[in-house]
């Protein structure tokens, strides 16, 4: 397990500043340089960085520079079976690699072609197991032969039946945040990118996709019925941007580099509701340097896929729950696209800083979305933000809980099940305390230039604040004062440099919610024509939550909220009809759940029923035995946690 920081200047805090106080380039020395294979842009594992506790791996001995697989994909045993070879950098005297697997069946494993020594650990039920191979003096590649478990946490199985088009099998991974290791035998941490490469071997009725440039746009015949696809990442990333997707899976082009893959089925709808990819990536490079991954495709998933987004390199894996048809929800892409720099370019060195992935992207998203569709529109979406970090502080045990530091311990906790909004919230709304002080020219000068000087890079907390007092505050007491920099990180609840953003839209709103729940007006007399998708998530937001059975009636009866195909105004509108036991919603609540597996919808919802005791488990209960079979592991353990309660 890892060594973990608490709130103030630990000790490792001042090694590091000592240590780069005479280092402009804020990148320390690699103990690996010249001792084996890598590419271009593998970089450094700084010596000082703590150890991952979320990997068994030992970089500071012996590190995975490469990852290559050679994998059969087969649908009816739901297994990937095949090889991984490893290319590795060793220290002097190494005599062994340790792995990150979770499930995995390991057949052989040799080192330079020869059969080797090695060890798998009893796994433990987070961090799986760790597998040990004993390595000759100058090894610089392992081959491994496995294959994956049916119930590997990273891939998701489909039947044709929990598709759009009902025609063939699906198959999609999620590797964020340690999942990774139960499909690809490597080290999985976040701080130890590997550049990689992949031959896939799929029915040939079927397209395969990855997170790297496509070499075989068509594949290639591998036998009767099936074809072959070959992929290549010549840039190092994090394992848990590997990623791939098999299935009826057809691509439309939207620009010069741009466009989107999904099933034909819904093909009209998703090109025509991502149609500004091309402007947010233009928007995006004009606010914070090139965009450096060649192509940006989005890939929309069938409805089980657990989150909204994944950014994996070149090919975003989205939600079809952002299919609104009018491209409200847009602000998704525009987030996944920022990842690109903030995540996929400079990458938290471990998940107790997931808020440097997604604070900075949060952020980042804002100024794009501001960019193109305007300043209001970024403000609305600044407010809700605001309104999800007090909900999640509320949910994190108040503004004293350790949870609601930006930089948290997750020591013995599965980072996929720890609440995230405040990494996400928290993390944007410190970046816009800074730049409302310091002006958004110097705040922008100064954040690209963090981008260039760590891409390629993993970064901690403590790097960041070098980073930002080097180039930044550059030994200005009064405003390292104003900043309150590690108020912000380290300690928790609402620093007190913070301020609430406001709406002019969103007052117009808060008046109709007043009056409404004054019983002043009725719910026909609520003006809502032109309402954005934020102007209605503002209003059902803010309704009490004790509203009487007849209030709701009249809400569906005047908004026809049941069969909303707007999945954000449904979402909240069924949590107000929970809270209200109102019955007739219940049907709209259980086609929500079964339709799509997104876990910022159905968790919540899970919770609400369980919270309603009597009335409302019996319902989750029934919903989730149905639904379970469509829902990707991430979404079923919470789901499964909530129940248990």
């Amino acid at each position: 397990m890892r060594p973990q920081f608490t709130t103030g200047r630990p000790a490792l805090v001042v090694a590091l500043a000592a240590l780069l106080a005479g280092c402009s380039a804020m990148h320390l020395s690699n103990p690996f340089a010249g001792k084996g294979p890598a590419t271009a842009t593998t970089p450094a594992v700084p010596a000082a960085l703590p150890q991952d506790r979320h990997s068994y791996a030992r970089p500071e001995v012996a590190r995975v520079t490469h990852v290559g697989v050679d994998l059969r994909v087969d649908f009816e045993r739901r297994v990937l079976s095949g090889r991984a070879n490893l290319d590795i950098q060793t220290a002097p005297g190494a005599g062994e690699i340790v792995l990150d697997t979770n499930g995995l069946t390991i057949r052989a494993v040799t080192v330079e072609g020869r059969p080797a020594d090695w060890s798998m650990a009893t796994p433990d039920p987070v961090l799986g197991s760790a597998l040990t191979v004993k390595l000759p003096q100058g090894a610089r590649r392992i081959a491994i032969d496995y294959e994956t478990s049916p119930e590997a946490g990273a891939l998701q199985w489909l039947t044709p039946e929990q598709t759009a088009g009902k025609r063939q099998p699906y198959l999609f991974s999620q590797g964020e945040s340690i999942l990774t290791r139960s499909w690809i035998p490597t080290q999985d941490s976040p701080g130890i990118r590997q550049s990689w490469s992949a031959r896939i071997v799929a029915p040939a009725a079927l397209r395969t996709v990855m997170s790297a440039e496509n070499e075989t746009p068509e594949g290639e015949p591998a036998g009767e019925g099936w074809k072959a696809w070959r992929f290549e990442m010549d840039k190092a990333v994090a394992p848990y941007l590997i990623a791939i997707a098999v299935g009826d899976i057809a691509f439309k082009p939207l620009g010069s580099r741009t466009g989107v893959y999904t099933e034909p089925a819904m093909m009209d709808l998703a090109s025509s509701e991502l149609v500004d990819m091309g402007r947010m990536v233009d928007a995006a490079e004009a606010l914070f340097g090139p965009y450096r991954w060649g192509r940006y495709d989005v890939l929309v998933l069938p409805p089980a896929f657990p989150y909204g987004g994944m950014e994996n390199p070149r090919l975003t894996f989205a939600t079809p729950t952002i299919l609104a048809g009018d491209r409200s929800l847009v602000s998704l892409i525009a987030h996944e696209l920022a990842h690109s720099w903030s995540g996929n370019l400079v990458t938290n060195a471990n998940w107790n800083d997931f808020w440097l992935n997604e604070g900075l992207t949060d952020y980042f998203e804002n100024r794009i979305m501001e960019r193109l569709y305007g300043v209001e529109r970024a403000k609305m979406l600044e407010v809700l933000g605001w309104d999800e970090w007090m909900e999640a502080i509320e949910a994190n045990g108040g503004p004293t809980g350790p949870d609601t530091r930006l930089q948290i311990d997750l020591t013995g906790r599965d980072p996929d099940q720890v609440d995230t909004d405040i990494a996400y919230n928290k993390g944007a709304a410190f970046l816009r305390t800074i730049e409302r002080i310091v002006g958004r020219e110097r705040f922008d000068a100064w954040l690209r230039g963090y981008f260039d000087r760590h891409a390629f890079q993993p970064i901690t907390s403590e790097l960041f604040l070098a980073d930002i007092r080097e180039h930044l505050v550059r030994g200005d007491a009064a405003l390292e004062s104003r900043l309150m920099l590690e108020q912000w990180i380290y300690g928790p609840g609402i620093p007190a440099n913070a301020v609430e953003p406001e709406s002019d839209r969103f007052a117009t709103v808060d008046a109709m919610v007043d009056k409404y729940a004054r019983g002043l007006t009725t719910a026909s007399g609520i003006y809502t024509a032109g309402w954005s998708t934020q102007e209605w998530q503002r209003f059902l937001g803010a309704l009490p939550k004790d509203m009487p059975r007849a209030r709701l009636e009249e809400l569906e009866r005047t908004f026809r909220l049941n069969e909303a195909g707007n999945s954000e105004i449904r979402f909240l509108w069924l949590r107000l009809a929970i809270a209200g036991r109102y019955e007739p919603a219940i049907p709209s609540l259980e086609q929500f759940l079964m339709a799509q597996g997104r876990r910022k919808f159905v968790a919540p919802l899970f919770a609400d029923l369980v919270a309603q005791g009597d009335w409302g488990r019996p319902i989750a209960q029934r919903i989730y035995a149905r639904a379970r079979s469509g829902y990707h592991p991430v979404t079923a353990n919470s789901v499964q946690a909530i129940l248990s309660r």
